[in-house]
């Protein structure tokens, strides 16, 4: 079996608009196609053997040991490495479920699809998985735990950490879109002007004064210390005379810390001699030039959480510890205390395994004892200085016993220091009593305080302390998103996008949209190129400044990584026709038509997916849609825009030369059509469709009609406006055209309105897509010889793996099946064929460019036209 290619789905995709995160892998299952598993002998007793746990997996047979029945009755091996790969991840302790195999019109070639948890442990998932299913066919043994045991490592290196998580998923159940902003704890949630930002418990209104002062447990000390609050005694020290001094004014036992140290990094506690002392301020050195030297407090480390300056909840903090029985060695009971199904490796579980580290060993060397040691029975012994949960250490909650005035001091603190995600450390016999009643003390305030220990306390109640944060952050009333409409579709799609974008600016907003050409932000360009992935996507939406998206989807990013958003307002989806077939497993318009469904079905449920009813398969989206519908076609008359305002429903027809909203029954003209100079005229009639869904979309956008009349009157088609879409260049006796069509349906649409164009000569620069199939090619050819009475053949950049004679070839095919005496010149750089034809051509012409780099070709055109004097219009 051979590994195609894996893509990563991170959102809405062709596979699932639910399921964002799927890994698509194409497998080549080769002389494997001929064996299904009944074919293979023994191969179900060794499958079952190596992993017992897939008979959970009920299949199509919906019961317990269904897969397995279907390995008994005969299934392809995609099939099975499906199986394999969502099974090693829940042993990784990724739980994930869903998964289906669909085979590609490739004989032997299959999609293998299944969820991930994270993304590389997910690409890991499937390499193994593909190994292992080989091992089981080959009969040969196959040692798991270390797939199982590299997996846990990469997911730990990628996973958001459990107080960072806690939040996304907050965020999630309140349907707040979130974007990773770096491979750790960098997150935003929400979208442009009303996106927040999270750095692991650090929050976008997190003051860094405060965080600084936090971290400065000099200045934090000084001042609790003058607020009166109880704090240890202590001094900052920087050598061993300072040391000296600290302990001859406070006296033993002390803690050393480093000033500006977090989650106990560097911190040594109970120090009660010279020699510990000094090993205690060389451990805090390393971490901090400062060390600051306090009075050690006995009682239980117990820690407050505030967040927006209010009490949320309190833990009590121990140790890493094991407990002798006077037979076992230390070693043997933390064995025993690592075998508790509770903990495990990093965050995955509520309680992490205890490691045997430098300060373990410390520890045991200053009692004398190493790890073939044996605790006398009921004697406790702490492993570690700290008692934080990330070592090893247990939790108890706590909150329901906390004293009000304990409550009162708390939430003062915070407001002290100016945290307001805030956990304050404090040493003290319990927290029912008053701080000033039983001795207790402030030992730091933290900002960044992890949630772990509240959220899954080894003992009492658990809680949800990501709730007040996402609160805080989000107000009742408060959006976290930005009104997002998406266009896709065949042709059409980026004049739309950019009509779009260019209504909503002048109805006041600060748009981001993504085009074929590049990001504008706010009609400045950003990025130049094709930007119509889900990469370009998520950079309009983690622009503050943007507080309206227009974002083109095109299938190339739907299909290699899903859509850039989780969902959207508004979907337009313009048409479906021939192009890009035979490419990622696309071979049929109706799977084409899937792809370009994705967008609609990501639609909220509040929000329109607005289809074109003259187009069949467009039309059909609109079944099992969740979202409300509109429809727009360019016959008043279509029986299914009838039936759809019989219904009450929303649409847009052109209807005696007017575009018009449709209410029901009602119609509300917006403009006459020969008004919108991207008509021109009303002759392009392909773009009276592409203004409808707009017209339609400000509607539903509650914006005025007559503002966006007088919009749609300022959308002029230009270099400028409307880049490569039907540019027009009045040279002296002829004129140019520059468009970006590059299928039949695009020529088709164009040729409507060449066919109207007054002209001696109708001329033609066209090319073929190397990566398309030949009927498209050939169709093309067949198409611009249809159109045009003389054409020129030129080649694009990017042969997309063909070469240049046989696309020549197909386009010559398609023109010669219409016209075999149709004039024809092949100049296969654009550069030359533009010149050529711009300096051959006759009086009175109208020639029409289909360009592959319209930048290029438009600085081209317009320098010939200024060494004419020509204008542009």
């Amino acid at each position: 079996m051979k590994i195609i290619d894996i893509k990563v789905m991170k959102g809405p995709n062709y596979w699932s608009v639910r399921r964002h995160k799927l890994i698509v892998m194409r497998l080549d299952l080769q002389e494997m196609e001929q064996r299904p598993t009944d074919k293979i002998p023994g191969f179900l007793e060794r499958l079952e053997k190596l992993l017992p746990s897939l008979y959970t997996h009920r299949c199509s047979e919906g019961c317990d040991g269904g897969f397995f029945m279907r390995v008994k009755e005969g299934t392809w091996m995609g099939h099975v490495v499906e199986h394999i790969a969502l099974e090693i991840q829940t042993l990784a302790g990724m739980d994930v479920g869903f998964g289906r195999t669909r085979e590609t019109s490739t004989p032997g070639v299959y999609h293998v699809v299944f969820s991930y948890f994270e993304e590389s442990a997910g690409i890991y998932a499937a390499k193994a998985a593909v190994r292992i299913a080989q091992a089981l066919v080959d009969g040969v043994e196959y040692d798991m735990q270390e797939d199982i045991q590299q997996m846990k490592e990469l997911r730990e290196d990628e996973r958001l950490g459990p107080s960072t998580g806690s939040l996304v998923e907050e965020a999630i159940k309140r349907k707040i879109p979130y974007i990773r902003l770096n491979k750790s704890s960098l997150v935003q949630l929400g979208y442009g002007v009303n996106q927040k930002r999270i750095q692991a418990t650090i929050a976008s209104t997190t003051s860094s004064i405060a965080v600084e002062i936090a971290c400065d447990k000099e200045d934090t000390k000084n001042l609790l210390d003058a607020a009166e609050i109880p704090v240890p005694k202590g001094r900052i020290c920087v050598d061993e005379e300072d040391l000296q001094n600290a302990i001859d004014r406070i006296g033993y036992p002390i803690v050393t810390k480093p000033i500006d140290g977090n989650h106990g990094k560097g911190a040594t506690t109970n120090l009660k001699n010279w020699e510990e002392a000094l090993e205690g301020f060389m451990a805090a050195k390393k971490y901090s030039r400062k060390v600051i030297v306090e009075r050690f407090i006995t009682g239980y480390d117990h820690r407050i959480l505030v967040i927006n300056y209010k009490f949320v909840c309190a833990a009590r903090r121990t140790p890493a510890a094991v407990t002798g029985d006077g037979v076992s060695t230390i070693q043997q009971l933390i064995d025993l205390v690592n075998s508790d199904p509770r903990r495990g490796y990093g965050h995955e579980k509520v309680l992490t395994m205890i490691k045997v580290d430098s300060f373990t060993e410390k520890i045991l060397v200053d009692k004398n004892l190493t790890l073939e040691s044996v605790l006398p029975k009921g004697e406790e012994l702490w492993l570690k200085p700290t008692a934080n949960i990330s070592t090893g250490g247990t939790a108890t909650d706590v909150t329901d016993l906390v004293h009000p005035s304990n409550i009162f001091m708390c939430e003062r603190i915070a407001r002290i220091i100016g945290l307001d995600i805030c956990g304050i450390d404090i040493m003290a016999e319990d927290l029912s009593t008053p701080l000033a009643e039983n001795k207790g003390a402030i030992l730091e305030v933290n900002a960044a305080p992890g949630f772990r220990m509240h959220l899954e306390p080894t003992e009492g109640l658990p809680r949800n302390v990501a709730e007040p944060v996402i609160d805080m952050l989000y107000p009742p009333g408060s959006s976290a998103r930005i009104p997002i409409i998406a266009v896709t579709g065949t042709n059409g799609k980026t004049t739309t996008t950019r009509m779009m974008a260019h209504i909503c600016k002048q109805m006041g907003y600060k748009v981001g949209y993504t085009t074929t050409d590049g990001v504008y932000i706010q009609n400045q360009l950003m990025m130049r190129g094709d930007c119509t992935g889900p990469m370009s996507a998520e950079f309009v939406l983690k622009d503050p400044t943007v507080d309206f998206a227009v974002l083109e989807c095109a299938r190339g990013g739907i299909l290699r990584a899903g859509l850039g958003f989780h969902n959207c307002d508004i979907a337009i989806i313009t048409n479906v026709a021939a192009d890009h077939l035979g490419l990622q497993g696309i071979d049929t318009l109706e799977q084409l038509a899937r792809v370009k469904s994705v967008t609609a079905e990501s639609v909220l449920p509040n929000g329109y997916a607005i289809l074109n009813a003259d187009d069949d398969l467009v039309y059909a989206m609109r079944e099992g849609l969740e979202c409300k519908i509109g429809l727009f076609s360019l016959n008043e008359n279509n029986p299914r825009i009838k039936k759809h305002c019989a219904e009450g429903g929303l649409a847009a027809v052109l209807e005696n030369g007017y575009v018009t909203i449709m209410k029901g029954t009602w119609k509300i003209r917006v403009d006459r059509a020969s008004n919108i100079p991207i008509t021109f005229g009303g002759k392009a009639e392909f773009n009276i469709a592409n203004v409808l869904p707009v017209i339609l979309a400000s509607h539903i956008s509650n914006f005025k009609l007559e503002d966006v009349k007088q919009a749609l009157e300022t959308f002029v088609p230009s270099p400028a406006q409307t880049p490569g879409r039907m540019n027009m260049f009045h040279f002296k006796n002829f004129t140019v055209m520059v468009d970006y069509a590059h299928n039949t349906h695009g020529i088709m649409a164009i040729g409507k309105f060449v066919k109207q164009v007054e002209a001696t000569k109708r001329i033609g620069v066209v090319a073929g897509v190397g990566d398309r199939r030949d009927e498209d090619t050939v169709s093309l050819g067949a198409e611009a010889a249809k159109v045009f009475d003389e054409i020129i053949i030129r080649q694009d950049r990017n042969l997309r793996g063909r070469s240049e004679q046989e696309i020549i070839d197909l386009i010559l095919h398609g023109i010669s099946s219409v016209d075999p005496n149709k004039k024809v010149t092949v100049i296969k750089l654009e550069t030359e064929a533009i010149d050529y034809v711009i300096k051959s051509a006759p009086k009175g012409s109208f020639i029409t460019i289909c360009s592959d780099v319209v930048p290029d070709a438009l600085d081209q055109i317009m320098r010939l036209k200024e060494e004419e004097g020509a204008v542009v219009v």
